[in-house]
C-alpha cells in the first residue's frame, strides 16, 4: 500500500516525463501500483472493512439474540451464567459489548407528572447544609433540613436540625403536623435508616417500629419509594434547591435558633405565598383547599418512648443525643434509664422519675433544671448542740458568752506585764 508521500513522488516523476517502468525502478514498487497511482491522482485511498476475527462468543451469538429479543431486561450477569452452562469460556466484557449492539433500544418516554388529591400525600426528606454561625465563627457546622411538602398544594414546612436520629425525625413530624393542622393520608419517604430498617423474607419493606407507632397515632400510611429513584419524590427534592438558592445563600445566622427563625419568616413571607411554577396557583390558596381534607389531629399527644441506659457523670449530668441534662444532687452515681419522647427527656432512677427536661437542639448544650443544684454550704455550719462546724469535720468550737473571752483577754494581758 502506497502512502500519500509515495503517491506525490510518483505523480511528480510522471510530470517530469519518466516512464512507468522508470518510476517503478526509482520507487522500488510494481508497475501496476504506479499505473494505479497515476490513474487515481491525489484521491485519498479507500479501505474496506476488516473481516471480523473469530471470537469465543461466536458459537453463542444466536442464543444471545434470541434471549434478548424475548426478554430485553435480562442482565449481562444472568446471561453470562447461562452461557457458562452451555460451555462458554470467554470473559464478561465480551458478552456485554455484544449485548450493547443487539439489545433493543429503550423506548424514550416523556415524564408523567403525578398529581395527588387534596390531603392525599405528603413527601418527607432531609438535605445537608454547611453553615458557620456568627456565635461560633471558627467552627463550620453540618446541619440538616427536614422538609415536609404537601403534594396537592406544594406547601412547605421545614426545620433545621443537628441530627437525623429517630428522636429528631419523630419530633419534626409532630411539629409539622401541629403547624399544618393535620396529617395527610400518606407520607412518601426515601429509604433513610430511621424509616426503613430492611426488607422482609417475601420482599416487603420493614419500617421502624417507632415510625409505625407515629403513623398509627396520626392515621397516615408510610410508603418508601424505590431505591435510586429521586424523581419519585420530586415535590420535596426540588424545593431543596429552591431553599438553598433563594433563602440560604448570602445570609448569616447567629445560631440554630436564629437559622430556624429566619427560615420560618421566609416560608411565611416568600415561599408559601408565591405562585407555584408548576401548578400556577398560589401555594397558600391551594393549602386553604387542602387543609380541610387532612386527617384531624388526635386529642392525645404522641407519647412514643425510646428507652436508653446512661451513666451519671461526675458533674451530675446525663448525656443524651450529644447534649447534657442534670439530675438532682441526691442521685447516686450509677446507671439510670432515659426515656426520650418527641418533646421531652425523662430520667428514671430505679423506676422513679427523678428529672424531666425539654429536648435540646444542637450539640454540647447543657441544661440544669431548677432545684437540682443546692447552694454550697458556707465555712460555718451550726450543729444541733449549738457548736459551730468550721471548714473540716472535727474542728468544733464551743459556744461561750462574750464575758468569757473578755476575761481571757485580761488574764493574758496581766501575764505579759509580769
Amino acid at each position: 500500500m502506497v502512502k500519500l508521500e509515495g503517491v506525490v513522488m510518483i505523480l511528480d516523476l510522471h510530470r517530469q516525463g519518466l516512464s512507468v517502468s522508470a518510476i517503478a525502478r526509482e520507487c522500488g514498487i510494481d508497475r501496476k501500483t504506479v499505473r494505479r497511482a497515476i490513474d487515481r491522482g491525489l484521491e485519498p485511498p479507500t479501505y474496506g472493512p476488516r473481516p471480523p476475527r473469530p471470537t469465543l462468543l461466536d458459537p453463542f451469538t444466536n442464543y444471545l439474540r434470541g434471549r434478548v429479543k424475548a426478554y430485553p431486561g435480562l442482565t449481562g450477569t444472568r446471561l453470562l451464567r447461562e452461557l457458562r452452562e452451555l460451555g462458554y469460556s470467554g470473559g464478561y466484557t465480551m458478552v456485554t459489548d455484544f449485548l450493547r449492539d443487539v439489545r433493543p433500544a429503550a423506548d424514550p418516554r416523556f415524564e408523567v407528572r403525578f398529581e395527588t388529591a387534596p390531603g392525599e400525600q405528603g413527601q418527607v426528606d432531609f438535605a445537608q447544609f454547611q453553615v458557620v454561625f456568627t456565635d461560633e465563627p471558627t467552627t463550620p457546622r453540618i446541619v440538616w433540613l427536614f422538609s415536609m411538602v404537601l403534594g396537592y398544594s406544594r406547601l412547605i414546612w421545614g426545620r433545621f436540625v443537628m441530627h437525623q436520629d429517630l428522636a429528631t425525625v419523630l419530633r419534626c413530624h409532630v411539629a409539622a403536623f401541629e403547624a399544618l393542622g393535620g396529617a395527610p393520608r400518606e407520607l412518601l419517604y426515601d429509604r433513610m435508616k430511621t424509616v426503613v430498617t430492611g426488607e422482609g423474607d417475601q420482599g416487603g419493606i420493614v419500617y421502624n417500629r417507632a415510625l409505625i407507632d407515629l403513623a398509627r397515632h396520626y392515621g397516615f400510611h408510610p410508603r418508601a419509594c424505590q431505591p435510586y429513584r429521586a424523581k419519585t419524590k420530586g415535590k420535596v427534592e426540588r424545593p431543596f434547591r429552591y431553599i438553598r438558592e433563594d433563602f440560604f445563600l448570602a445570609r448569616s445566622f447567629r445560631n440554630l435558633a436564629d437559622l430556624n427563625e429566619q427560615l420560618r419568616r421566609w416560608l411565611d413571607g416568600v415561599a408559601n405565598p408565591r405562585m407555584h411554577a408548576t401548578t400556577r396557583r398560589i401555594v397558600n390558596e391551594a393549602f386553604a383547599e387542602e387543609r380541610p381534607q387532612l386527617k384531624p389531629l388526635p386529642l392525645a399527644p404522641f407519647r412514643a418512648v425510646l428507652r436508653l441506659e446512661r451513666r451519671i457523670s461526675r458533674e451530675g449530668m446525663v448525656s443524651v443525643g450529644g447534649n447534657f441534662y442534670s439530675v438532682p444532687d441526691t442521685t447516686r452515681r450509677r446507671a439510670v434509664e432515659v426515656h426520650t419522647l418527641a418533646e421531652e427527656i425523662r430520667i428514671f432512677d430505679g423506676g422513679v422519675l427523678i428529672a424531666a427536661h425539654p429536648v435540646l437542639e444542637g450539640r454540647h448544650q447543657r441544661r440544669v433544671a431548677p432545684g437540682h443544684r443546692k447552694a454550697a454550704a458556707g465555712p460555718y455550719r451550726r450543729m444541733p448542740d449549738g457548736t459551730m462546724l468550721l471548714g473540716r469535720s472535727g474542728d468544733l468550737v464551743a459556744k461561750r458568752p462574750l464575758e468569757f473571752y473578755d476575761a481571757v483577754g485580761r488574764r493574758l494581758a496581766q501575764e505579759s506585764r509580769s
